[in-house]
C-alpha cells in the first residue's frame, strides 16, 4: 500500500514557487497514483499565478492551466498527506498551526539536502529562471525517492 495519497506543495502565497513546483511535478512518472496540488500560509482571495512564474513555465514548455491561489487548510491535512514546503519558517508554522500535520518537510529536507527556496518578491526574471531550474532538480529527487519508497514495498 502507497504511504501517500496526496502531495501538497506550500509557499507563503501560492502564486510562484508552490504553483512551479506543482506544474513540474504534475508532468514526472509516479508508479503510485499521487494527487498534487500547491497551497498558501496567507491567502486573502485567489490570486491567479505570479506572471513571472508563469512566463518561466511557458518557456520552459509548460501548458500553464488556470490558477487560483488556495489556502491550506486542516482539511488539506490528514496522515496520507506529504506537505513539502519552500522554507523551514513556513514548515514551523504548518506544525503549530494544524493538527495531525504529521509529513511535513521542507523539500530540500525531504531528499536530504540542506537549504531553502528563497522567496522571489520584486526580483527580476533571470532570477525566476534560477528558481526553476532549482525547483526542477528538487521536484526529480522528489519523484526519485517516492518512487524508491513504492518500489521497497
Amino acid at each position: 500500500m502507497k504511504r501517500y495519497d496526496k502531495l501538497i506543495f506550500v509557499d507563503s502565497d501560492d502564486t510562484t514557487r508552490a504553483p512551479i513546483a506543482k506544474t513540474i511535478m504534475n508532468s514526472k512518472f509516479l508508479l503510485g497514483g499521487l494527487d498534487v496540488c500547491s497551497r498558501g500560509l496567507v491567502v486573502l482571495f485567489p490570486e491567479p499565478m505570479n506572471q513571472k512564474a508563469e512566463a518561466v513555465l511557458i518557456s520552459n514548455g509548460y501548458q500553464t492551466k488556470e490558477h487560483a491561489a488556495t489556502q491550506l487548510t486542516q482539511d488539506d491535512i490528514n496522515e496520507r498527506v506529504l506537505i513539502l514546503t519552500m522554507e523551514e519558517g513556513q514548515k514551523a508554522k504548518i506544525w503549530g498551526n494544524f493538527e495531525n500535520a504529521s509529513h511535513v518537510y521542507t523539500i530540500t529536507e525531504f531528499i536530504r539536502l540542506d537549504g531553502e527556496v528563497l522567496p522571489l518578491y520584486g526580483e527580476p526574471l533571470a532570477e525566476y529562471g534560477k528558481c526553476y531550474e532549482t525547483l526542477e532538480a528538487l521536484v526529480s529527487g522528489v519523484v526519485i525517492q517516492l518512487n524508491e519508497e513504492e518500489l521497497r514495498k
